[in-house]
């Protein structure tokens, strides 16, 4: 069973259906900006979303299920996104990915147990000279061991 939303949040994902929804082709451009005001994309706010840009409920589904950067649930305090491009997968970048999933206790597209962190795929984040990267809110690192993943954690995890 989804969620209900909030009075604030339905009013924010209204909003930017009112705003966007003359654009051609809204639909990206609409559920970039709820992400954005809300931090992840309901799935109460799927209907509001069809209902508004005149879709179906399925084809509003199907485009937050295909591109990897739209959630479905709240993120953490936190986003770590972890390079899987060619560059940091030939410096040991599937050991990286692997540490971290094992060291937060999650998978990509998942959130930690305490709301510390989410893990999340990125396909390059050029700075393939200093592979494996991540990044961090925002924030990227390169050179990224093991070590440094947990040294990273820990010292963002305190912030």
């Amino acid at each position: 069973m989804a969620d209900p939303m909030d009075t604030t949040s339905r009013e924010a994902v209204e909003q930017v259906i009112a705003r966007l929804r003359h654009r051609p082709g809204p639909l990206l451009n609409v559920l970039h900006a709820v992400q954005d005001a809300l931090g992840y994309i309901p799935p109460t706010a799927v209907p509001l979303i069809a209902d508004g840009l005149n879709l179906s409920r399925a084809e509003v589904h199907g485009v937050i299920s295909f591109y990897h950067y739209f959630r479905a649930t709240p993120p953490g305090r936190h986003t770590i996104r972890v390079c899987r491009a060619e560059a940091c997968q030939s410096m040991q970048g599937r050991a990286l990915e692997g540490h971290a999933s094992a060291s937060l206790g999650v998978g990509f597209h998942e959130t930690t147990s305490d709301g510390a962190f989410s893990l999340e795929p990125v396909y390059c984040l050029g700075n393939c000279a200093l592979s494996p990267c991540m990044m961090i809110d925002g924030e990227v690192f390169g050179r990224v061991t093991p070590a440094r993943f947990d040294a990273l954690t820990k010292e963002w995890g305190v912030k």
